[in-house]
């Protein structure tokens, strides 16, 4: 079956919430803005119930269907990214430093358009919450929503999320059951050594040298310890010490980032970082104290949800459409604590040939937006059958 004839009817009054939203990019918690108008529009549209300030800035949304049932959870997140906008748009972010370089605009716009559809129909029986979530880019928002009692709440017995994909083509969806997405989680390693005057370095115990070590030792977790068909990426994205070319510094600082599919891989991973900068540092006559900060767990799919998925999916674009193995990605996304807390499962919508996420050139394709407000309504309708 194609989009819904309503959803194609829809498509630019929702670009048109999606391309305001871009204007007015705003980061983390702080989407009082975006939240405000997502409140807006969702008045006008008759919902039964909003509930704001959930998750400190997030907003939930019940729609009532025509006879009992359950309740299943549809999640679009909200926020920006820090960075400058380099897409010529007309629509462009207009605020500086900060744009929707993620696709969180375009989330928010289709849930938007499947809750106006949804409420003007009710074609299910039982409820549907529209979660509208801040902070997903670092600020961990779905765990302070489900912290915030989400699920309790709203007696949420699945709940589903979606996410743009550029290089999937525009009405194509793709997903697998299981670890889609892996594990984030960050780390700083502060290493102490005594400085001096470079040209004494037996004087000293120099902590960029011994950092140095660190940095190639951390390899030999995914080279050595790890089995080699286990996915797990350590990558050290910071590496700050000194203040002069020819003065060795007391202190180096390296922070980096772990991903990982497994969680045995990540309790793993944490040991052996600790173990090798701190064993590293002693061996140089240093040492080392490493902080290590859980992130985002794996982003799992499960497997009765992911078929739910991916029938409403082919419903929607046909079953050549819709990719149903996509390999896992070591990105994060914080959807994983709702799946965590309850079934369900987490699909990629195509984005066609843009930009790829996070880049200053990066824009949402609106003509995504009937296939992703028709992918909801399937769901609902079929999860939800009158």
């Amino acid at each position: 079956m194609p989009i819904l004839n309503r959803a194609a009817e829809l498509k630019d009054e929702v670009a048109g919430w999606r391309q305001t939203i871009h204007m007015t990019p705003e980061l983390l918690f702080d989407v009082e803005g975006t939240a405000a108008l997502v409140v807006e529009r969702l008045r006008d549209f008759g919902v039964d119930e909003i509930v704001t300030g959930l998750g400190r800035t997030g907003v939930v949304a019940i729609i009532n269907g025509t006879g009992e049932g359950p309740t299943i959870g549809l999640r679009a997140d909200m926020d920006a990214l820090p960075i400058t906008e380099q897409t010529g748009r007309p629509y462009a972010s207009k605020v500086p430093g900060k744009m929707h370089a993620c696709g969180h605009d375009g989330h928010t716009a289709m849930l938007l358009g499947a809750a106006k559809h949804l409420a003007e129909t009710r074609n299910f029986a039982g409820r549907v919450a529209l979660i509208f979530q801040p902070a997903e880019e670092g600020g961990g928002g779905g765990k302070v929503m489900v912290e915030d009692g989400l699920m309790d709440r709203f007696d949420i017995s699945e709940v589903y999320g979606m996410h743009n994909y550029p290089g999937l083509p525009i009405g194509a969806f793709a997903i697998r059951k299981g670890p889609m997405m892996a594990s984030a989680d960050q780390f700083e390693i502060t290493i102490q050594g005594l400085g001096g005057h470079a040209a004494t370095p037996h004087r000293c115990i120099d902590p960029v040298v011994i950092g140095g070590q660190i940095i190639g030792a951390l390899q030999t977790i995914a080279s050595r310890v790890v089995d080699p068909l286990d996915p797990i990426v350590i990558t050290i994205g910071e590496l700050r010490a000194g203040t002069a070319h020819n003065i060795i510094p007391e202190t180096a600082m390296m922070r980096g980032t772990v991903r990982t599919l497994k969680p045995e891989t990540r309790d793993l991973a944490e040991a052996k970082i600790k173990q090798i900068a701190e064993g590293i540092a002693v061996a140089n006559g240093g040492s080392a104290v490493v902080d290590y900060h859980r992130m985002y767990p794996v982003t799992r799919n499960h497997d009765a949800e992911t078929d739910h998925a991916i029938a409403a999916a082919q419903s929607v674009s046909g079953e050549a459409a819709v990719i149903t193995e996509l390999p896992p990605t070591m990105g994060g996304e914080d959807f994983s604590f709702m799946l965590e807390a309850r079934p369900g499962a987490f699909i990629a919508i195509g984005n066609g040939d843009s930009a790829t996420l996070h880049h200053p050139a990066y824009d949402f394709d609106d003509e995504a937006i009937p296939f992703g407000l028709s992918y909801w309504v399937k769901l609902v309708e079929s999860r939800l059958p009158r």
